[in-house]
Order: C-alpha cells, then sequence, then structure tokens
C-alpha cells in the first residue's frame, strides 16, 4: 500500500493480500448507481489485530538486530608525552642509581624522549651516559645526545664545585635548549631531574601529571632540612626562611603547595599556553637579581604568570645536600654515598642493569673482622645491610642470630641460663623477653669468634642501622687517633642512646670525636678488642642474663642499678663512645617500618606468654632523650655542619 503521496509504507504493503468479506451499499451523500464495496464491524477489528501484530513483530526484529550489534567499547588514551632532561657533570659516581631510577619510572617508555647533554668532565661522565643511550635508546620514542668533550673546566670556576658566572650562563642555556626541543617535538611535558637526584617513587610521573598543575615539583628528601623547595624569597630573590617549611618538609602537612621556588627535580606542562611565555635563558628584560639559574627561571614563571607548586602527599625521592664552592668531586662522592644508603632504607634502589658498573673495593677499615649480625628470615634487612655496606666499600662477615622465637625451654636450660633476680625492663614493667636472649647469645657467639680466632680488633654492627655521612673516614681517623696514642681501650660505642642527660661525657685526651662512655642503651654497633672479648665472656652472664645493653653499663661499672651490678665482679670494662655518633637506628618505635625482634617474643620461661608492648611501652627504642644545655659533650675534630650553605642553597 502506498500513502497519498505513493511512498511505499514499507511492510504495511501486505494488507492489500488479506482477503476481506465486501458488500455493496449505496453511498451517502452519493449517485445511488455508483456502488463502492465497503468494510463491516468486524472487518475493521481483524484488521486493527494483524496490524498491531505486524508492527510488534517488526519492532521486535529491529530491536534484536540492534542487540546484535555489541558496539565495541572505545579504547584507552595514550598517555602524554613526556620528555626527560638530563643534564650531567662529573657524576660518574651517581648515574648508575640516577639512570637506575628513571629505568625503573613506571610509564610507559615509548612515549618518553630522553634529551641528554654533558660538559666540562673530569670523570667518565660521557663514556657512562653513552653507554647507557646506546643500550636504552631503541626503547625510548626520540634521544638527543648533546656531549661537549673539551673544555674539562670552565676558566672562571675555583673547582669543579663552584658555580661561576660562565657555568650558571651555560646550564641556562642546555636547560633552555631541552626546553625548545621538548616544544618542537610536541611533548606534552618535560620533566627536569638534576643527575644527583634519585626518583624512588616509579609513579612519579603519573602522580604529578595528576595534579593538573603547570609547574609542579615532587619534594625530595635529605639528610637535612634541605630540599628542592623554597616556601620563601627576599624582594631580591634570594632564599627567606619561613615557618610554613619546616611542617611542609617534615610531612607534617599534606598537599601541594604554592611556593616562590622549585629547582633541582620538577615537571612543566606544555600544554599550558603560559609556558610558551617562559624561559630559562635569556633572562627575562627586567630580570635585575642575581645571575644564579633558579633565580632567573623563577622570576621567568612569575612574569608568566605561573605559580610554583611542591607537592609531599607522597615520598618521591633523595637528593643531596649541596657542597661548598672549594669541596671536590671526591667530597661530592661521599656524600652521594650517603644519599644511596639513606635511600636504601625503604627502597630497593639498584644501579642500571643497562650499564656496567664495576664493584666497589672493600675493605674492613683496619680491624681484623667486621661482623654482621643478622636473622635468617630477616632477608630484607641482610640484603639491605649487605647492599648498603657494598656501597660504603665494607666486607662484612655474616653471624646468623640467635632467633629467640625458635628457643625452647629445653635448650634455655641446656644453656644454663637465668634471668638475673629482680631484673624488670625499665618501661614495661615485664621480665626477659626470648627475643632478649636470642640477642645476647648472638653478640656472646661473635665475644666468642674474638677470642677463640685471637682477633685484636673487630666491629660488630646490628642489621637494623643507618650510617652517618663519611662514616668509613670518620671512623677510620677516630681509631687511628687510639693507636696513636694507645689508648687502653676495650669497647668504643660507635651508635648508641646515651641515658644520662645531666652531665656531658668526660672528653679522651688526644683523640677527636671521642668520650668516655656513660649509661646507655642500644647496642647498634660497637668496637671490641681482645681484651674486651674476654671481660665479657669472664662474667659469665648465663645464670644472670638481662638484656645485652644493660649488661654493658654494668661491666663497665655505669649502670644506675646498684642491685644489678652486685651480680658482676670486676666491672672494669674500658668503655669509650665516639662522639657524635656515627649510626643510628633505621627506625624508632611508631614510626613506619619499626619493630623489634626482642620486644615482640614471649616471657623467657613460658614461651605460652607472648609479650608486645611495642606500641606502648618500648620507650627503650624510642629516639634519643632531650639532653640538657649543660650535659652536652664538647669534643675537637670533625663535627659536620647541619647542612652546607652553598650561596645558592641556603637551607
Amino acid at each position: 500500500m502506498e500513502n497519498s503521496t505513493g511512498r511505499n509504507m514499507g511492510k504495511d504493503h501486505i494488507l492489500s493480500t488479506v482477503s476481506l468479506p465486501f458488500t455493496h451499499t449505496p453511498r451517502s451523500g452519493c449517485d445511488s448507481s455508483v456502488h463502492q464495496a465497503e468494510m463491516p464491524a468486524e472487518g475493521f477489528v481483524i484488521v486493527a489485530v494483524i496490524c498491531a501484530l505486524i508492527v510488534q513483530n517488526s519492532r521486535g526484529e529491529l530491536v534484536a538486530q540492534v542487540q546484535d550489534l555489541n558496539p565495541v567499547p572505545e579504547s584507552s588514551l595514550l598517555k602524554p608525552k613526556v620528555m626527560i632532561a638530563i643534564l650531567a657533570r662529573n657524576s660518574a659516581h651517581s648515574l648508575p642509581y640516577y639512570l637506575g631510577c628513571i629505568d625503573r619510572l613506571d610509564y610507559p617508555k615509548d612515549r618518553i624522549a630522553i634529551w641528554a647533554a654533558t660538559d666540562h668532565n673530569v670523570d667518565n661522565t660521557t663514556a657512562m651516559l653513552r653507554e647507557w643511550l646506546k643500550n636504552r635508546q631503541s626503547r625510548y620514542h626520540y634521544v638527543e645526545w648533546r656531549p661537549m668533550e673539551e673544555p674539562r673546566s670552565y676558566t672562571d670556576e675555583w673547582g669543579p664545585k663552584h658555580w661561576a658566572p660562565s657555568r650558571f650562563n651555560h646550564v641556562m642555556k642546555l636547560r633552555q635548549a631541552a626546553l625548545k626541543a621538548a616544544r618542537e617535538r610536541w611533548a606534552d611535558f618535560i620533566l627536569f631531574v638534576d643527575s644527583d637526584n634519585l626518583l624512588t617513587n616509579p609513579r612519579v610521573l603519573d602522580l604529578m601529571m595528576a595534579e593538573n598543575l603547570t609547574l609542579v615539583a615532587p619534594m625530595l628528601d635529605s639528610r637535612s632540612l634541605y630540599s628542592n623547595f623554597w616556601c620563601g624569597m627576599t624582594p631580591q630573590g634570594y632564599y627567606k626562611r619561613t615557618p610554613d617549611y619546616q611542617p611542609i618538609r617534615e610531612w607534617k602537612r599534606l598537599g601541594c603547595f604554592s611556593v616562590p621556588m622549585v629547582h633541582s627535580t620538577f615537571l612543566m606542562d606544555l600544554r599550558r599556553s603560559a609556558t610558551l611565555d617562559m624561559a630559562f635563558h635569556p633572562p627575562h628584560p627586567d630580570y635585575s637579581w642575581t645571575f644564579d639559574d633558579i633565580m632567573v627561571f623563577a622570576f621567568s614563571a612569575r612574569q608568566a604568570g605561573v605559580q610554583m607548586y611542591v607537592c609531599n602527599r607522597e615520598h618521591y625521592g633523595f637528593l643531596p645536600v649541596p657542597l661548598k664552592a672549594q669541596q671536590s668531586v671526591e667530597d661530592e662522592k661521599e656524600s652521594f654515598t650517603h644519599t644511596i644508603t639513606e635511600a636504601m632504607i625503604d627502597h630497593n634502589i639498584k644501579p642500571s642493569e643497562f650499564l656496567f658498573t664495576p664493584p666497589k673495593p672493600q675493605d674492613k677499615m683496619g680491624f681484623d673482622e667486621i661482623f654482621l649480625i643478622n636473622l635468617k628470615r630477616r632477608l630484607d634487612r641482610r640484603e639491605r645491610m649487605l647492599n648498603t655496606m657494598a656501597v660504603l666499600g665494607l666486607e662484612a662477615t655474616l653471624v646468623d642470630a640467635v632467633d629467640g622465637k625458635a628457643l625452647n625451654t629445653s635448650q634455655l636450660q641446656a644453656l644454663g641460663i637465668e634471668m638475673m633476680p629482680g631484673y624488670k625492663d625499665p618501661y614495661s614493667g615485664r621480665v626477659l623477653t626470648r627475643g632478649e636472649i636470642g640477642c645476647f647469645l648472638s653478640h656472646h657467639f661473635t665475644w666468642k669468634q674474638v677470642v677463640e680466632r685471637g682477633l685484636q680488633h673487630v666491629l660488630v654492627l646490628e642489621d637494623d642501622v643507618r650510617f652517618e655521612p663519611r662514616f668509613k673516614r670518620r671512623l677510620q681517623t677516630i681509631m687511628e687517633d687510639v693507636e696513636k696514642t694507645q689508648l687502653n681501650w676495650d669497647l668504643i660505642y660507635v651508635g648508641r642512646k646515651r641515658m644520662q642527660v645531666a652531665q656531658p661525657e668526660v672528653s679522651v685526651e688526644g683523640v677527636n670525636n671521642l668520650v668516655e662512655a656513660d649509661y646507655s642503651y642500644w647496642t647498634l654497633g660497637y668496637a671490641l678488642s681482645q681484651q674486651g672479648a674476654k671481660k665479657l665472656l669472664a662474667a659469665q652472664p648465663f645464670d644472670k642474663m638481662l638484656p645485652v645493653d644493660e649488661f654493658l653499663p654494668v661491666m663497665f661499672n655505669k649502670h644506675p642499678n646498684t642491685a644489678y651490678m652486685s651480680h658482676f665482679d670486676p666491672r672494669d670494662l674500658r668503655a669509650f663512645s665516639v662522639e657524635p655518633l656515627l649510626l643510628y637506628p633505621t627506625h624508632y618505635t611508631g614510626e613506619p617500618g619499626y619493630f623489634s625482634d626482642t620486644e615482640t617474643s614471649t616471657i623467657w620461661d613460658d614461651e605460652a606468654i607472648s609479650t608486645d608492648w611495642d606500641r606502648q611501652y618500648a620507650a627503650k627504642t624510642a629516639q634519643q632523650a632531650q639532653i640538657r644545655a649543660v650535659a652536652q659533650n664538647s669534643v675537637t675534630g670533625d663535627t659536620p655542619p647541619p647542612a652546607s650553605r652553598a650561596s645558592r642553597d641556603e637551607l
């Protein structure tokens, strides 16, 4: 059937084939001689029913056809394109770990371009960077390599750590060249990362992009309050101390914060139109501050209307404290070594697999043996300590610690172990734990090794220590002075918790950075002589046992509890301590990652009673108590400043 316009009505045309009963009746208002077939009422009903069935069937087929299509969902968006700018000078010591962090970034390599430049080197930086780029260039979207072999220094610099005007100018031009290359390659972002900054958080790119900011820096950690941002700036563009800085730097305030300066590591969103007005070089026409690369760029951002931000929602990485202008590349190596060891505390940081890194020569610092005490089941601590000592160039002998949780009553009886009568933990009031017994037996085993093997001087380390900057050189210097003065010593604390905080300890004449030890906790690390080991073994402590860090002060007659000391005679151990300390715990009570194997075990004489006072009573493993001003130890010798204050890095 066709409608009045003559267009086919689709399936309605089949109605013309239906046979219906028609009669001939006169049409009202028409000539009676003219007749036309008309449909009775029941015919209309039949037609309506048939039409309804046909329409319903037609709609059902249409729905079925749509459902059968099963549309394919849209594919995911590709990640934004990022260029990473690498500027390296005299960075042979840092490149393996720096590039290892770049390798481990959790971001598609084919969405990353690398722009790398190096110049004015006195070490192997150029060859190392070239090797890594050659091995990795096929994985990245694009690589641009800009080496400069000569000259090896700037004509106006005092040394490799001095920022002379010509160096500032050259670095600013390099950063501008990297920025220009990123724009020409249509990169969405550019990431600047100094070649001694360690990005230990693999998700740092995604995390910074998610902040949706034009210019943002992930806050980096260091051994001091120094970081890669400022919270205040003077009208002349210099650093200004503000009360806002420390809460951000110490993660007491979390988030992203507007700041006047970020440097060293930061991400720029080149999709933002304002970045077209930003430049590293030449300086803005209105710039009148000191000629300094980070200050020039901060001024450029301000003039372009771009706010700088620093984020500390997570831990993103580490950077070393800047050195003074007169310091050397060797000083820089030592400083960066400490940065690596700090990063290793909570991160499995390793050199790049795509760069040959020869192992560092190892020695024992003049000791006959360096013993490292570690529980077999604490494989994470073992691996961290062995990796850390390899970075420090220390050769250690592993001592499998006695696991207090595995000790049973029969074993304790066989060894003749009895707790000292009346002993109670000074904080929780509990008795001795099997964890503490295991710790004591582990140290006791090393003392026996010293005597039986005829070792004259050893260093004993536990597996939960962090090393201070220049640990190796500073301890060697102290031990050399001890040898020169022929000091009669049995034990020298390298790390401890000083408990006597009312009076200063006595300095040792003729030996810098050494004091006579007073009442102390912890056995993190100590030097022990053959004579000292014999005295400790001769005390026969098994049948009157107390924690090893309580036993040692008893043996040098400095324990405040005279009842404990009455069980031992003689108490003539000659004990000293380095000052300032060279070892500290990796974690303190209540900090993330803290765990104590000595306090979380069982009561010494009943393995059915567990002990876990960590969260309430573990003040013994809390940080050093406040030492009164009048009780501060006064020593001569090498005392590192809290932070280096080069002209360009005030904090």
